[in-house]
């Protein structure tokens, strides 16, 4: 901490020998250094006095490089007296400059007063400068107990290239734990504030380093990235989307972390975790969701009323030192609330920053999606921004609608103000989309019926229609020729079956007789097959078939044959009153060939099905 103190110092040894650059006298500072949060706010009332002859025009505030680069914020106002109105307050305007003979150490800024400052007169007006990243952890790492320690550096004096009369500085800090602070002359530490001074009669440049270290469970959440996509329709509505990418940007975590004590105790493990944000919606949002990349995320809370609308959100997990999370907040709002008319031209009026006050932004990008059509468009806001612009597509869009993004980095509270966008769009142009629709649906139903009541059948007397109707009589054909070999399978199951019969009631007569009546059957079926195997032959389209039918009828044939013979067998066995072991042995060898034949009949009928 010493070295950090030194390095501050050294940065500013060559102010000590700057000139003076007016004779403007500072009378009276008294500065406010706000440490509650992440964010350091700084309020500087000054009354200034011009002692020279010359109209003074501008009033000139100087920052170390040190802390200027951790600047995010900076304005200046008319000073404000008890019990009047905060918002009636007149703001000047703040500008960058780089006067000559300035020391190259320092950043300084114009304060520019309307009226200017003639002799002998003086004024006095606040100056608000806010700071991000200022406040470093010391110690850098701590473990889920330790308790969060922040050190700041600045200096007792008020840094200013003019003489200053009287001085006085106050540190308004989070709690009433510190660990040290700089002591010099005539500095009071009461409760959770240090006051410095007041000191008098200070030359220009005149510095005095300070640094306090002190307690601060505080979150540090910072949004390394934050999108928001406002997309404008012309239908009523305003959605909004916002993308944001956390992390807890405090002390870093070391060592485990334990779930159980976090809930158990979270006053003492992990207090200064990010348990939960608080988003300011505007009045009437509507359709409002929380998630992130697993998907909806239910630990949140919406409040509403006219005035306000009120989201609480829960991250899936505490966030604590260097942890991230990245979700998404989508609402939508009522166009007629941000959408106005001026000169010709539409302009969105509605909110630049976050609507979480207690997030400090690294990068914002903000996108707004106009309408396709729209033309002429310009972007009016009270701070620089850079700007591009892009093209996005959607449901129904030919061109493609227009996207200004605007970017800002070091984004703090005090940047969620209005903005405007303008430009033009004719009203016309939002009857396209319907018009499309109406039109695709006319269409496709000419389509339809331009399609019943058109006939698109192949011609009678070509030869691919001509081929189709023989390819269909061989179909037919082959279907037949099936349809014959079933019933003659069919035939010669019963036949197995009678001397399953025979075997049981030993009734020779019976058997003998439903060998007759298959016989003649089967006779009646080859004779209805002969015709139908000589169409097949006869046609040209069957030929790539007609090998496989021919193979099925002859391996049925077979099987009618040695089916036959071991019915004749069987029942000569009986005659002479062989016994049952004998039978077998003499229809074994059948019985094979049977059950051979039959297997590679049914192989030839699921072959020719499924051509």
């Amino acid at each position: 901490m010493g070295s950090r103190s030194g390095l501050f110092l050294l940065a500013l040894v060559s102010l000590l020998c700057a000139p003076v650059l007016s004779d403007l006298v500072i009378s009276k500072v008294d500065r406010r250094i706000d440490l509650t949060s992440q964010i350091a706010r700084i309020t500087s009332t000054l009354k200034v006095e011009n002692e020279g002859s010359e109209l003074v025009k501008e009033v000139l505030l100087a920052f170390p490089d040190i802390l200027a680069k951790h600047l995010a914020h900076i304005a200046a106002s008319a000073s404000v007296g008890k019990g009047k109105a905060k918002g009636s307050s007149t703001s000047y305007a703040v500008q960058s400059v780089n006067p000559e003979g300035m020391p190259a150490s320092l950043t300084c800024y114009s304060v520019t007063l309307p009226k200017g400052l003639g002799k002998g007169e003086s004024l006095t007006f606040d100056v608000l400068a806010v700071f991000t990243h200022a406040l470093k952890p010391f110690p850098e790492e701590i473990t889920q107990a330790d308790i969060q320690l922040l050190v700041y550096q600045d200096t007792a004096h008020y840094l200013t290239p003019y003489a200053v009369k009287t001085q006085t500085l106050s540190v308004k800090l989070p709690d009433a734990r510190i660990e040290s602070y700089t002591r010099l002359d005539k500095t009071k530490n009461v409760g959770s504030e240090i006051k410095y001074g007041p000191y008098e009669n200070l030359p220009p440049f005149s510095y005095s380093p300070i640094v306090v270290h002190f307690e601060s469970n505080q979150p540090f959440a910072v949004a390394e990235e934050l999108v928001r996509e406002i997309e404008i329709s012309h239908w009523g509505n305003v959605q909004v989307t916002e993308h944001y990418k956390l992390v807890h940007g405090g002390a870093q975590s070391k060592g485990e972390f334990s779930r159980l004590d976090y809930q158990a105790r979270p006053h003492v493990r992990g207090q200064y975790a990010v348990r939960r944000l608080i988003a300011k919606l505007p009045p009437r949002a509507h359709s409002v969701y929380y998630r992130d990349e697993i998907g909806n995320v239910s630990t949140s809370n919406l409040w509403s009323d006219s005035k306000k609308t009120e989201l609480e959100i829960e991250p899936r997990y505490p966030l604590i030192g260097g942890w991230k999370t990245a979700f998404t907040i989508g609402y939508g709002l009522p166009l007629h609330d941000f959408l106005f008319q001026s000169d010709g031209k539409r302009f969105i009026d509605i909110n630049f920053g976050c609507p979480m006050n207690d997030v400090v932004i690294n990068t914002l990008i903000v996108k707004v999606v106009l309408p396709e059509g729209s033309r002429d468009i310009s972007v009016s806001a009270p701070f620089p921004l850079k700007e591009s612009k892009e093209t996005k597509f959607s449901h129904l869009d030919i061109a493609g609608r227009p996207v200004v993004v605007l970017e800002k980095t070091n984004v703090v509270p005090e940047h969620n103000q209005k903005f405007q966008v303008y430009y033009k769009f004719n009203s016309l142009a939002m009857l396209m989309e319907p018009l499309m629709l109406i039109s695709g649906f006319f269409f496709l139903f000419v389509a339809g019926i331009v399609y019943m009541h058109v006939d698109l059948s192949i011609s009678k007397s070509s030869a691919s229609y001509l081929a189709k109707l023989q390819w269909d009589e061989v179909r037919a054909t082959i279907q037949q020729i099936q349809h014959i070999i079933n019933r003659g399978l069919v035939i010669l199951d019963k036949l197995e079956a009678s001397l399953r019969d025979l075997s049981r009631t030993g009734d020779i007569q019976a058997c003998k007789a439903a060998r007759k009546t298959a016989d003649g059957s089967l006779k009646e079926l080859s004779k209805e097959i002969k015709p139908l195997l000589a169409f097949l032959q006869s046609s040209q389209q069957a030929s790539h078939i007609l090998p496989k039918v021919e193979e099925l009828v002859t391996k049925e044939r077979d099987l009618e044959e040695k089916l036959m013979v071991k019915h004749s067998t069987v029942v000569d066995c009986y005659d002479k009153k062989y016994g049952g072991k004998e039978i077998e042995n003499r229809v074994a060898s059948q019985q094979q060939k049977i059950t051979a034949l039959r297997l590679e009949v049914d192989d030839l009928l699921e072959y020719i099905d499924e051509i």
